[in-house]
């Protein structure tokens, strides 16, 4: 068991190190999807030729999740430019914010009622971002595409909650990370048209940026989302869920590692991302403390 907590955390602080990437990448973020995309399709095709699984699905079904790659898309594209046009730490501080779009999304698309505990939650997150934005407020333009890539992971997250009933973690991935190359390449000509300043499209790397992408589509996408899958046999929810929301503590601090005091801010705004952070790691905590107290008791 230690072994696979030690494991996840690793995972999860992969997931963390995705935000510096983008940034020592240097490609423009909708270039850098497109070979991030098609890097993960490669090896998600290897990994379920390996694994003997077939990845024929009806039609209708894989439109619907080539569909759904067109969401990861955008928000790779927006979760990329955030940390472009701020800070890695602040881009990551607008990303914590996913539990709280998660938790605003679920009741509209789920179906399911709202919980009092989440709307506390969502306040103090608000409260969190208010301080975050005082503190850096050169900064604001980056922390407000953060929010919105944030918001844009909860919703592919929460369509993938029926998906993910019909399908294979891994053949459901591989149809995702394929429809958002694809859609990627369908956005090119208006992309190259209107938002390169005439100066098209960037696709060569050099050979540090190969290194870092090799590393970005095939440790941090492929191998991590195999990992994880494997390790949710063995490890129960909550305690996968509970370390995930550690992500933006570990890129922060990989961010102070790696750029030094590019990413050093003031106080006010670790102030608030703590508050953020406090929100979304308590989360879980509440959410399973609300399922045991729903949980008819057992008469004995």
């Amino acid at each position: 068991m230690l072994k696979d907590y030690l494991r996840l955390h690793f995972i999860v602080l992969l997931w963390g190190f995705t935000a510096i990437l983008g940034k020592l990448i240097s490609v423009p973020p909708v270039e850098l999807v497109f070979w991030r995309t098609l890097l993960a399709t490669i090896g998600l095709g290897l990994l379920l030729t390996l694994k003997k699984q077939s990845p024929r699905i009806p039609l209708g079904q894989a439109v619907r999740l080539l569909s759904v790659g067109a969401l990861v898309a955008v928000h790779w594209i927006t979760f990329f430019l955030a940390a472009r046009l701020s800070s890695v730490s602040v881009c990551l501080a607008g990303m914590a914010t996913l539990a709280l779009w998660t938790s605003l999304l679920e009741p509209l698309l789920l179906w399911r009622r709202v919980r009092s505990y989440e709307v506390f939650l969502g306040l103090l997150t608000m409260v969190g971002l208010y301080l975050v934005s005082q503190a850096e407020f050169d900064q604001l333009l980056g922390l407000g595409v953060a929010i919105l890539s944030a918001g844009l992971s909860a919703l592919f997250s929460v369509l993938n909650v029926k998906l993910v009933k019909q399908h294979s973690p891994l053949r459901l991935t591989f149809y995702e990370m394929m429809g958002a190359c694809l859609s990627v390449v369908l956005f090119f000509p208006v992309y190259s048209l209107y938002f390169t300043d005439g100066a098209g499209l960037r696709l060569t790397l050099a050979a540090w940026d190969w290194v870092w992408l090799l590393v970005l589509a095939g440790v941090c996408t492929v191998y991590a989302f195999s990992a994880s899958i494997e390790l949710m046999k063995r490890l129960s929810a909550f305690v996968i869920n509970l370390t995930t929301n550690l992500e933006p503590v570990y890129g922060i601090v990989l961010a102070v590692l790696i750029f030094g005091s590019e990413e050093k801010m003031s106080g006010g705004f670790y102030l608030g991302t703590l508050v953020i952070l406090f929100s979304v790691l308590i989360h879980p905590v509440l959410d399973q403390w609300n399922q045991r107290r729903q949980r008819p008791a057992t008469v004995v």
